[in-house]
């Protein structure tokens, strides 16, 4: 039985989902105005991993994935530039160009790290009428008000605001990152819908006149509207624990009265060099980036399984080396046991599967079940090694079917190198060990490594 933490209990719960045999989840998407960074896409990872594990389990799954094509603030609050307009004015484009071409761009790289499309696929401009119904609802109910700029929600009126991120009404009213509003009742009341100005550039008509939707509206107007008012599991980064889930919660719950999302899942931030990753520090890199490096993007892939998903995870260029460099050893290495015609002992084999499995259904420990695929991976060669390795990346997603045998090197020793290998072959000849060691050293140096023979010696590169 899968395990999985859930952040609203802090603890670890069985998935018992709410209908038998199928799962319902809603996972928070991008905002497509600009390229998905890595940090980003380590949330969709986690989400993918997720999803494997649940259908390794048996279980269906219908899942729900939003594309915030409307654009939001610059912050999780409501003040700043709408990021979408922001990007349509630097780039001289249309917000609908905007959104198409990163849009585009997000799903290729979803499919080049074998992270799945969840079933429904869910754009923010297809569902204005939905979240204009809502925030009237809310309105109705009397959790919602209208200023001059938009209508908000109450959250003085609903005591449990904050139960997520486990921070109290008055610490979150004290730490509002919002510009001074006279006519909000509290500081941290959040948009539903802000009333457009002239000049920007997407907007709605509504009851309130023309406007566009506040941020958090759309996750509760479309998980309603595909998964019905209460579903299974709801996923996202811990970026989003404390404003924008947060938020979800009271809208959705207000609306509904009673709860609406049973699990809540949270993959932990990505670090650059052990410090944190914004498009703002200018650390971030994208999936193209790092294929212009000559990383594969499933060695990207095989990094972010070394780390648990709630477990902070620190991208450097030589865990990246360390990631690519495993992941082509474990190709080759399953090529043995492809190729083999011999079988593993099936009580071996069975105890490798239970162990496989005991990790993924903890939490999903990826790491750990790496580290059951690698010790088997380690057996003498044999077929079922093989087919079992398959079936494991059926959570894993490294494309294991693409197993090799090791690629030789056709790339030929440089000459200096060459000049520095007859020059220490002279030496040794002439009993000059000092001489020898020294210029085997200065051949390493440049990446290389000399093996002596009775015929001479041979280079190869290290």
């Amino acid at each position: 039985m899968l395990k999985v933490y859930n952040t609203l209990t802090r603890e670890k719960e069985e998935l018992q989902p709410i209908k038998p045999g199928i799962v319902t989840m809603y996972s928070c998407g991008p905002t497509v105005y600009n390229y998905a960074h890595i940090g980003n896409l380590r949330t969709y990872v986690f989400m993918d991993m997720l999803r494997r594990a649940i259908k390794y389990n048996g279980l269906k799954i219908k899942g729900v994935m939003n594309v915030t094509d409307v654009g939001h603030l610059l912050s999780d609050g409501d003040e700043g530039e709408d990021k979408m307009e922001k990007a349509a004015k630097e780039q001289k484009k249309t917000p609908r160009e905007i959104a198409d071409r990163y849009t585009e761009i997000f799903f290729r790289d979803l499919e080049l790290l074998n992270i799945g499309k969840p079933e429904i696929i869910a754009k923010a401009t297809d569902h204005i009428d939905d979240m204009i119904k809502y925030v009237t609802d809310l309105l109705d109910k009397g959790y919602a008000y209208e200023t001059s700029d938009g209508i908000y929600f109450d959250i003085s009126a609903f005591p449990e605001y904050g139960k997520l991120s486990r921070l109290n009404l008055e610490d979150q009213i004290a730490g509002a990152r919002v510009e001074v509003n006279a006519e909000k009742r509290n500081p941290a009341d959040f948009a539903l819908w802000k009333k457009a100005e002239k000049n920007h550039i997407m907007q709605w008509q509504s009851p309130w006149g023309m406007g566009y939707p506040g941020w958090h509206i759309e996750c509760s107007a479309m998980s309603r509207k595909y998964l019905g008012v209460t579903f299974d599991i709801h996923t996202g980064g811990v970026d989003h624990i404390p404003v924008h889930h947060e938020n979800e919660i009271a809208q959705s719950e207000a609306r509904e009265g009673c709860k609406t999302v049973n699990v809540w899942m949270h993959g932990e931030f990505m670090l650059v060099d052990g410090g944190k990753m914004s498009k703002s520090l200018g650390n971030t890199y994208t999936i193209a980036q790092l294929e212009e490096r000559g990383y594969s993007p499933l060695a990207f892939r095989y990094f972010c399984l070394n780390a648990h998903y709630r477990k902070k995870l620190n991208f450097t260029f030589e865990g990246m080396d360390a990631a690519q460099t495993a992941y082509t050893r474990l190709l080759e290495t399953l090529y043995k046991h492809k190729v083999s015609k011999e079988d593993l002992p099936s009580e071996k084999l069975e105890s490798y599967k239970a162990q496989f499995c005991a990790a993924v259904n903890d939490d999903l420990n990826l790491p750990l079940a790496l580290g059951v695929l690698w010790t088997m991976a380690k057996e003498t060669p044999c077929k079922n090694v093989y087919r079992a390795a398959l079936d494991f990346d059926r959570v894993l997603g490294l494309s294991l079917d693409k197993a090799h045998a090791p690629e030789k090197s056709e790339e030929p020793v440089p000459q200096n190198v060459i000049e520095l290998a007859n020059k220490r072959l002279a030496a040794r000849k002439a009993k000059d060990w000092a001489q020898s060691d020294k210029l085997r050293d200065e051949i390493a140096a440049l990446g290389y490594k000399i093996a002596d023979s009775k015929d001479g010696y041979t280079v190869e590169k290290i």
